[in-house]
């Protein structure tokens, strides 16, 4: 069996790291059956760049590269697909795996369906039901080309069939973000020293990131976002860390925002951020990933959004909707610090990368 694994973007790395890393376990015990490799697009960052983060996660370097880089949604998706089909003519191998909802992901699945490859969709079934989120429609189409969509949870397995995808396609292996998060959490602890270097103390402090475009794109929503951090930071009397990316840096510059009285630090490695993340009294987020990884470690969270394709977080209540409304951010934050902290985690039990491995094992 040749598998190749595509990557585009650095929560993809993470979350393909527990796949990885089963494909390279196998192989390092001399399993000759088993072949794989990385084809790494360069969606956001260039290969360079993320030539450390694989270093970090002790992950192999991919074997290509496409280094494709920013652009509109139909000239990054097209470059990535123009090139992925190039080397997938070449390799031709048995299953192309892709995750998540991105721009590499739609290429990548397209690119292989077409040339009748099978296909796996890991994190398959994520709904927002927001078709304004360039994201859902990556999701929605990559499921519906692929072979095999391996479900985090039930639910999602659930909304796969009521959108007509035949249930002998679907598996319920739950979410390899947590494989990641158990895995990375040891290095981290080990490599890291983020809250030494920032000053901070456990619990006495609280985490933000915000990059998602209709939020730091649009001047009031980010605005709106803004005032409710500086009034988090007020009520509190606690820092509100920001590692904020370039872009969003800009926005605010763009729009002559006020970001007095939040703390906003340069982007941070993965085993710092996680770090920051475990000891954080809570987090605010955009992020759908941050908010599964908040979920697993047991951190309260608030979402910057008014939707969320991770509805599972709300059911178990480690996280609430505040959409951008300063007043409604303030009031979630309150609700979430009292919260009991007890819930369970539902996207798994840290051995989802095996789980698919072996269904491929299987199946193919």
């Amino acid at each position: 069996m040749k598998i190749t694994v595509v990557v585009g973007t650095r929560p993809e790395i993470i979350k393909m790291s527990p796949i990885i890393r089963e494909c390279e376990g196998l192989r390092g015990q001399g399993n000759t059956d088993l072949d794989y490799f990385i084809l790494h697009t360069g969606q956001h960052y260039s290969y360079n760049m993320d030539k450390v983060f694989f270093e970090q996660l002790k992950l192999s370097e991919p074997k290509y590269n496409l280094d494709v880089g920013s652009g509109t949604h139909a000239e990054q998706t097209g470059k990535i697909l123009i090139g992925i089909e190039n080397i997938l003519k070449k390799e031709r191998p048995d299953v192309v795996l892709v995750q998540g909802d991105t721009n590499t992901v739609l290429a990548g699945a397209l690119a292989a369906s077409k040339l009748h490859i099978k296909v796996g969709h890991v994190e398959a079934g994520l709904r927002s039901y927001d078709r304004t989120m360039p994201e859902e429609t990556n999701r929605v189409l990559a499921d519906h080309c692929s072979d095999f969509l391996f479900a985090p949870t039930k639910r999602s397995e659930q909304t796969l069939i009521a959108e007509s995808i035949p249930e002998n396609k679907i598996f319920v292996t739950g979410n390899t973000i947590v494989d990641a998060v158990y895995q990375n959490l040891k290095i981290a602890n080990k490599k890291a020293n983020a809250l030494g270097k920032l000053g901070l103390k456990e619990k006495e402090y609280f985490l933000v990131t915000t990059h998602r475009q209709e939020n730091v794109d649009n001047k009031e929503r980010f605005k709106g976002i803004l005032t409710g951090l500086q009034e988090i930071t007020k009520e509190y009397n606690l820092p509100v860390i920001y590692p904020i990316h370039p872009r969003s840096q800009k926005m605010i510059s763009t729009h002559n925002l006020q970001s007095d009285g939040i703390t906003l630090i340069d982007p941070l490695d993965m085993f710092s951020f996680l770090q920051l993340e475990q000891n954080a009294k809570l987090v605010l987020t955009d992020s759908g990933g941050i908010q599964e990884e908040t979920c697993i470690l047991g951190i309260p969270c608030v979402t910057l959004r008014d939707n969320t394709e991770r509805p599972e977080t709300l059911d178990v209540r480690s996280n609430m909707l505040a959409g951008v409304i300063p007043e409604d951010i303030v009031n979630c934050v309150s609700v979430m610090i009292e919260n009991n902290k007890e819930w369970k985690n539902p996207f798994g039990d840290g051995n989802s990368g095996k789980r698919i491995v072996d269904i491929l094992e299987e199946r193919l």
